[in-house]
């Protein structure tokens, strides 16, 4: 499934080491996945989170405060019985990590992400799912090669998801809905401007349906505030004082999320 990064050609695994015709080659990590980002791609010397912030959306997300999205995803893959998948921006791989231990089928499970340690993680902790550290912008993988692709807040090049779509495919994309993290942009903005609502246009792509959630998160306690905190970018946006001010006086924060799917209009010749 995967193509080289360099040349595009087919990237065959032969023992623990993916080479090309070109003999261009990259090593099966002792954790299991392939680093598959070139140095050329990178926009830094370590791009993507840190361990840090890995370590905090993991704790936050093991507390269970969006398993509800997760299990929204995963019924909205199941639905459509998609046999191949792409977590785009998989991070360490909660979300598709849950996909599988639901799904009651055989799914192939691809991941990417710029971030080697959060891939690392992901790859240590599901075996059963092909992890690549890769960029979303140039990916490393053939054409026509999902039945569907989620999108969880990551960034991405339409023509690049056109490409490795099947015909008929299913992106499932995830925004913040209007009123996501209300309470913590009147913390720090005097005039508070909320998330467009409005349908993202994917050329290539008709959208068929759209999901909105919305719940208030009780914070069960102040670390799970603070590693909420650590995986916005609305963290830098508050001091020191204010951060604790924030975290010991808020007690339920305001979930949003916009969950649309979209349907490749590509059709087999």
């Amino acid at each position: 499934m995967y193509i080289c990064p360099l040349c595009r050609q087919p990237l065959p695994l032969t023992g623990r080491q993916y080479r090309c015709a070109s003999n261009h080659s990259f090593d099966l990590a002792k954790e299991g996945y392939v680093n598959l980002l070139p140095v050329q791609q990178k926009n830094s010397k370590d791009p993507g989170d840190n361990k840090l912030m890995i370590d905090a959306r993991r704790a936050f997300l093991e507390s269970a405060a969006y398993q509800p999205l997760s299990d929204a995803v995963n019924k909205l893959v199941l639905q459509a019985a998609a046999a191949t998948v792409l977590d785009l921006g998989c991070g360490e791989g909660y979300y598709s990590g849950r996909l599988q231990q639901a799904s009651e089928q055989a799914i192939r499970l691809s991941g990417i992400d710029i971030s080697k340690a959060a891939v690392k993680y992901a790859a240590r902790h599901y075996p059963a799912i092909d992890f690549a550290v890769a960029s979303a912008y140039q990916l490393p993988f053939a054409d026509n090669s999902f039945d569907s692709i989620i999108r969880i807040y990551a960034p991405s090049d339409n023509s690049e998801l056109q490409r490795v779509i099947k015909p008929q495919g299913r992106l499932i994309s995830v925004n913040p809905g209007p009123n996501h993290l209300l309470e913590m942009k009147q913390a720090v903005y005097h005039e508070v401007k909320l998330h467009s609502d409005q349908i993202k246009d994917e050329p290539g792509f008709s959208h068929i349906q759209r999901q909105q959630l919305s719940y208030q998160l009780n914070i069960s306690e102040p670390q799970q505030l603070d590693n909420l905190l650590q995986m916005v970018p609305l963290a830098w946006k508050f001091t020191s004082e204010t951060r604790q001010a924030f975290i010991a006086a808020t007690r339920t924060i305001s979930i949003d999320f916009l969950l649309d799917v979209y349907q490749s209009e590509h059709v087999l010749s």
